[in-house]
């Protein structure tokens, strides 16, 4: 069940992003088409491809996170016996989940806040509100991608955040990320 879940919100994801970059490519080739073709435009592209972008961002860090993408410095860690490599690790996920909470808290207390205004975007008929849910949204994503990193890391199947610095064929598939995006989209 867990297993169909991740390969869902895999699939989600890459969905997404693959969606908001034909988007954005699309918007911003029609735009200077437009624009240098014909001399016209839509006011209201440069607002909706910027907003695709912040909804890329945001689906793109847990998409970084499924795939061990995002940077770390381990060179200390990597200097400690396994036990204290783990430990610090947990120290580092704590802190990783301390953040998001904040972050996330911070971005619903935003939208909050925007939908009591009732503001639509500048250019787009859209309410600013519903723009921006796309903030706690890719947060909430991210924790659910921690927490699936905690789980590995409680299983002793990987020791560290990210990527372990030897070529895939070297490295054990559960450090390297092979297995679980073997897992997710299979």
């Amino acid at each position: 069940m867990l297993a169909a879940l991740n390969r869902g919100l895999a699939r989600l994801e890459e969905g997404l992003i693959a969606l908001l970059l034909a988007g954005m490519t699309l918007m911003t080739f029609s735009q200077v088409v437009a624009r240098y073709g014909f001399g016209a435009g839509w006011v209201w592209s440069l607002e909706a491809t910027t907003c695709m972008f912040g909804a890329l961002l945001m689906a793109g860090i847990s998409y970084a996170m499924r795939l061990h993408a995002h940077m770390h410095v381990d060179a200390f860690i990597n200097t400690l016996p396994r036990p204290l490599k783990r430990a610090a690790t947990f120290l580092a996920i704590a802190l990783c989940f301390l953040y998001l909470a904040l972050m996330t808290l911070g971005a619903l207390e935003l939208v909050d806040h925007l939908r009591e205004l009732g503001t639509n975007a500048r250019d787009l008929p859209v309410k600013r509100w519903i723009i921006m849910s796309m903030v706690p949204a890719g947060f909430i994503l991210l924790g659910v991608r921690l927490a699936q990193v905690t789980a590995q890391v409680g299983r002793g199947e990987r020791d560290t955040l990210g990527h372990v610095h030897a070529h895939p064929k070297e490295a054990p598939a559960a450090q390297n990320g092979l297995e679980s995006d073997a897992a997710a989209n299979g």
